[in-house]
């Protein structure tokens, strides 16, 4: 099962896609060249190669992974982000420093720079001895969320809606233990996302910053945040410390 487009989402605040999906990492055992959810690797195109670099340097940004956007035909959302200094790009969805690219059929943001059909920059990696980048992969399982995480969710994100000013009722913060999904509505840090209507919710992923972790994705402890067009076209992303 994934999540389907569901009906009336308007913009961030929305549960644009359901069900809300958990993702759960397993290690590539071989490079994984199907069209299929993964972090890491190389990316798997639908479409010409459009491998994205920063507009300010031209170097070619980091390949974080790909996701299937919901709906009926098969399309990949592709995420980028630029690296220096174990700093990540994307503080702003139109830095062009952090962006969602989608194909097949997908329209680049008029502010992403894209380099030439045989560029290629690094791809996700994990740190070894003496400061070496080394590349990872990893398969994304998606499952429905369990009920109870749900739930918590759910109050953290009425929380948020109350501070924003958007709902007339007044619950405690919760702390979900849920922290990474696909779908549903989202749970932003610091209350308010950084599009606006008529973007639509896709994916949230936490970050991994310290030596040791599995892979390197440094988001100042933080989460990351991808949105799509009304039509999944076109894609957005920027992250925020916690």
């Amino acid at each position: 099962m994934f999540s389907r487009p569901s009906a009336g989402a308007r913009g961030p605040y929305d549960a644009a896609f359901l069900p809300r999906l958990t993702l759960t990492l397993r290690a590539a055992d071989e490079p994984v060249t199907a069209p299929v959810a993964k972090l890491g690797g190389e990316p798997v195109w639908l479409e010409e190669p459009c491998w994205p670099v920063d507009p300010v340097t031209g170097h070619p940004l980091v390949f974080i992974g790909q996701f299937p956007v919901p709906g009926d035909e098969l399309r990949l959302a592709y995420l980028f982000v630029g690296e220096d200094g174990r700093i990540m790009g994307g503080l702003g969805p139109q830095d062009g420093d952090g962006l969602l690219l989608v194909q097949p059929g997908g329209r680049i943001p008029p502010f992403a720079s894209i380099g030439s059909t045989d560029t290629r920059g690094r791809t996700l990696w994990r740190w070894g001895p003496d400061e070496e980048e080394i590349p990872v992969e990893f398969h994304v399982d998606f499952a429905t969320a369990p009920d109870h995480l749900e739930r918590q969710v759910a109050r953290d994100v009425a929380w948020e809606a109350f501070m924003r000013g958007d709902s007339p009722d007044d619950v405690d913060f919760f702390g979900a233990d849920l922290v990474e999904y696909l779908g549903g509505t989202a749970s932003f840090p610091h209350t308010t996302a950084q599009v606006e209507e008529p973007w639509l919710f896709f994916i949230r992923l936490q970050d991994s910053p310290d030596d040791g972790d599995r892979y390197f994705l440094n988001f100042g402890y933080g989460y990351g945040f991808g949105f799509l067009s009304p039509d999944r076209l076109e894609g957005r992303f920027y992250w925020e410390s916690s």
